[in-house]
């Protein structure tokens, strides 16, 4: 696969990198799995709080307590999206740092995880209720502009390629453009 590399003096050059995870046309698949077993596993448990901050589901339980069991779900479903993702983007780097989509969703994460550990933790600890449900709405309102982030930067103008080669007989592109 070549690449361009804007190196330090500023001068373009061109760099041969063959990334191993480009030899299997399983690996994207296999990758875009587990990015989306462990979204739901991250942000399942992310809803989880902030429903009980609303009000809505697991009543029984303070907020403080779901979000100190579900912590280490929490955790390991945000490391496994995050691993998945750097090496989903290392399938090909050009397709999404030029993607206004993907970086929209990169915005969106980082601000719906700062919130989360921050703003979000402090409602779950504290007793009001209308602090609670307005940072509730917040936070799940940062989690669906990633989700749909996800789902459309397959739409968006510089759309990733397939990772495997469509059946036999099939145009795609012939297909999207009738």
């Amino acid at each position: 696969m070549s690449q361009k590399f804007l190196g330090w003096s500023g001068l373009e050059t061109v760099m041969l990198i063959e990334n191993p995870l480009n030899q299997s046309p399983l690996v994207f698949p296999v990758l875009e799995y587990l990015h989306i077993i462990g979204f739901t596993c991250g942000v399942g448990t992310i809803a989880l709080v902030n429903f009980r901050l609303l009000g809505v589901g697991l009543t029984q339980r303070s907020p403080a307590q779901i979000w100190r069991d579900s912590m280490p779900w929490t955790l390991l479903g945000l490391s496994l999206v995050v691993f998945s993702g750097l090496l989903l983007f290392s399938v090909n780097p050009d397709v999404y740092y030029l993607n206004y989509t993907f970086l929209a969703k990169m915005c969106f994460v980082a601000l719906a995880i700062l919130f989360h550990f921050t703003v979000v933790r402090k409602a779950a600890a504290s007793d009001s209720a209308g602090f609670g449900r307005a940072v509730a709405g917040v936070a799940l309102a940062l989690w669906l502009a990633v989700l749909f982030g996800g789902v459309f930067i397959g739409l968006s103008a510089t759309r990733p390629p397939a990772a495997a080669p469509p059946p036999a007989g099939i145009d795609f592109n012939e297909f999207l453009h009738q």
